[in-house]
């Protein structure tokens, strides 16, 4: 957006949150990264109705601790109950891949972490695609898993919304790398990500009977059991109850 736009912007943000809000999503409102421009989107955003900001360009943890610091002050100034808006960070520079243990970890407040693939392919001289953002995309996974927070992201470019097929193929790498949700740039892309993150019937069948067997098992004091001719241990057992988690 044109920053001659974003005092107007601002000023409409608490009716559209409102308005957003008022058809059931949660609400997220992405910031600037400038400290003046990060101060102003903060006295807008920070309003009961906000679940969430996403964070661009975080780099280091004690930012993130001084942003959570101030959405703190503004709850309380508003009687919005504290911790009610949560923190999704963008890590979109190479240097942020040093510290993506301690970002992940820096606050409670954050829910959520994700590569931000074409600013981050900026900053490396790189095109979008897999060549370049897998192992990217990958450590995001893993400090985020590593933190409790969700990993969110795909290994791709963010702009692909006119092939809505390999958008598609996307995701669903993406799901199986073990990524939990995105962020889109274009409404098309919407229902995709809702449908293939989302588990279908036969996941949350599965996963049922796993979560049932584990009951079972343990209560014969057995560690390990079978369903479908396979080995089902602990780790296969977490599996499953995050898919009943995801199936709400």
């Amino acid at each position: 957006m044109p920053a001659a736009e974003k005092p107007a912007a601002r000023a409409s943000l608490a009716g559209s949150i409102a308005a957003i809000g008022a058809h059931g999503p949660a609400v997220l409102v992405r910031v600037n990264r400038g400290l003046r421009a990060l101060a102003a989107d903060l006295e807008a955003a920070v309003v009961p109705g906000t679940a969430g900001l996403v964070l661009p360009k975080v780099e280091e943890p004690g930012y993130v601790r001084d942003v959570s610091a101030a959405v703190a002050e503004l709850e309380a100034e508003r009687g919005i109950a504290p911790g009610t808006v949560r923190l999704l960070l963008q890590i979109e520079t190479p240097a942020a891949l040093y510290a993506l243990p301690a970002i992940a970890g820096a606050d409670p407040r954050s829910v959520a972490m994700m590569l931000g693939p074409e600013d981050f392919c900026a900053a490396l001289g790189a095109i979008p695609g897999p060549a370049a953002l897998l192992g990217p995309n990958l450590a995001v996974l893993m400090a985020a898993r590593a933190a409790g927070l969700m990993p969110m992201g795909f290994v791709g470019s963010i702009g692909q919304f006119q092939d809505l097929e390999a958008f598609r193929r996307t995701i669903a790498e993406a799901r199986q790398l073990g990524f939990r949700g995105a962020l889109a740039v274009h409404p098309a892309q919407v229902a995709i990500m809702n449908e293939v993150f989302a588990p279908d019937a036969a996941e949350i069948d599965w996963a049922r009977r796993v979560v049932a067997g584990d009951a079972e098992a343990r209560a014969a004091g057995r560690g390990a059991f079978q369903i479908d001719g396979k080995m089902i241990d602990p780790p296969v057992v977490r599996r499953a109850e995050e898919i009943l988690a995801l199936a709400g």
